[in-house]
């Protein structure tokens, strides 16, 4: 298990989420507090935890949560929490809606085609003290970004942590892509979007060119664009 979850890490890092994972990078110190929401298989989980000082990893499949508690503590990053629960709006209680065991497209948003399980979930502001500075925000809740920021307003506020964040129209019932954006820009936040490698500034975002619908896996496609960074104004 150490070594498939090293490899998974080492191929993020290097091959499928290198521009993600530089722009952590340049923004976490040794002191810093970070959180990976959807940690999933902890590919980013382990470079945060050599870059940060502490994080917290969200991951409300219970399974996932296992894997990642037993690989931090073979590869010892004591310096990580992993906590088995959700991330929304408000602390509680919520459906989390499953495709398939462990799937990285588990969400909060129902799926008719996905089973539901019961979870907890919490708010950022709840989970972390007034005193407690965050410094960076990674976020992949599969359509939850809005709920996650709305509960971290104080967090995001106070600390203007930098974002990284995965946004995609698919994933939305209701609403649009452009509502976490603006929502980002109205509490003072500058975004780039990640176009294979190169940072793009987030005016230059369009649904219809950088998520194109087109073709039965269009989010494949290497033009398709769903990362997004955001550091304070």
């Amino acid at each position: 298990m150490k070594a498939r979850f090293l490899w998974r890490a080492w191929r993020a890092r290097f091959r499928d989420q290198s521009a993600e994972l530089a722009a952590i990078r340049r923004n976490l110190g040794p002191d810093d507090v970070a959180c990976d929401i959807g940690a999933n298989k902890g590919s980013y989980l382990y470079w945060m935890s050599r870059w940060a000082g502490r994080v917290v990893a969200f991951e409300p499949q219970p399974g996932l949560a296992d894997y990642l508690s037993d690989a931090c503590r073979q590869l010892r990053m004591t310096n990580v929490t992993v906590e088995r629960s959700g991330v929304s709006d408000v602390s509680g209680s919520r459906d989390l809606y499953v495709p398939s065991e462990n799937s990285p497209e588990a969400s909060l948003i129902q799926h008719a085609d996905a089973g539901a399980i019961p979870i907890s979930v919490v708010a950022l502001d709840d989970y972390f003290r007034p005193e407690q500075r965050v410094a960076l925000l990674k976020i992949d809740v599969e359509g939850g970004e809005l709920d996650v920021l709305k509960g971290a307003e104080r967090i995001l506020r106070q600390y203007h942590p930098v974002l990284l964040m995965e946004c995609e129209q698919r994933h939305l019932t209701h609403g649009t892509v452009a509502d976490c954006l603006n929502y980002l820009a109205d509490l003072g936040y500058e975004g780039s979007f990640l176009d294979r490698g190169r940072s793009v500034p987030v005016a230059r975002f369009e649904p219809a060119i950088h998520q194109a619908p087109v073709g039965d896996r269009f989010w494949t496609a290497p033009t398709y664009c769903n990362n997004f960074v955001f550091t304070p104004a």
